[in-house]
């Protein structure tokens, strides 16, 4: 894709997800490679629902800032990502009001973060890593990424927001998508004796879809 498609894309996409509720203010951030192994990034402090494409901040293939606005704060998660896993194509986080929510729930599993309610958390997520609460901007969070060693496609930032890894920027924000509306839904049934999927279905949709499922 070209530079100026993969421009407009970010901020289209960016834009549908500040209007649907999904990210507000200006918290949130989304990257993505371009052709030459550069990144695209939204700069600090910028509404998704009125990201300029022609203000994007522009890093080289050697990560060097070379055109645009300021960057994000949170630079070392996008890059722990894309150190990380050599398909990921697109970074995108969100303050993401019910996966917040979810994580601050006594319960929750800390390496499984989203119930067996569906199949397609699974499928587009894989496990998602619940990671401790750090100040925003703290490199540490990009530290914690690395140490999962790339075995994760997105991890929840307790009290914070998600943050998912796609191949490219649809898919990230298709599976971050995915990941609110699946914590969503556990936040709806909290407190029910609601019917999940079992460990053999998860099972069958790992196999039969090829998901990452390594601890």
């Amino acid at each position: 894709m070209s530079d100026v498609a993969l421009r407009e894309q970010i901020c289209l996409l960016a834009k549908s997800m500040f209007d649907r509720g999904l990210t507000g203010g200006s918290t949130g951030n989304i990257s993505a490679r371009t052709e030459d192994g550069g990144l695209l990034v939204s700069p600090t402090g910028v509404s998704f629902g009125r990201l300029d494409p022609a203000r994007l901040s522009r890093f080289d293939a050697k990560g060097v800032l070379i055109g645009g606005d300021n960057p994000t704060k949170e630079m070392p998660l996008h890059t722990a990502f894309y150190d990380t896993r050599s398909t990921a194509g697109a970074v995108v986080h969100l303050h993401a009001c019910h996966s917040v929510a979810l994580s601050m729930m006594p319960d929750v599993d800390e390496d499984n973060f989203l119930p067996p309610l569906t199949p397609y958390a699974i499928m587009k997520l894989g496990r998602v890593k619940l990671l401790p609460f750090f100040l925003p901007g703290d490199a540490a969070m990009g530290q914690a990424v690395r140490g999962l060693a790339g075995k994760r496609s997105a991890v929840m930032l307790a009290n914070h927001g998600p943050v998912v890894a796609g191949k490219d920027v649809e898919a990230a924000c298709n599976a971050i998508e995915e990941l609110e509306d699946s914590a969503r839904l556990a936040m709806m049934l909290q407190g029910v004796n609601a019917r999940i999927l079992s460990s053999q279905d998860v099972q069958r949709i790992v196999t039969k879809f090829d998901v990452e499922w390594d601890d």
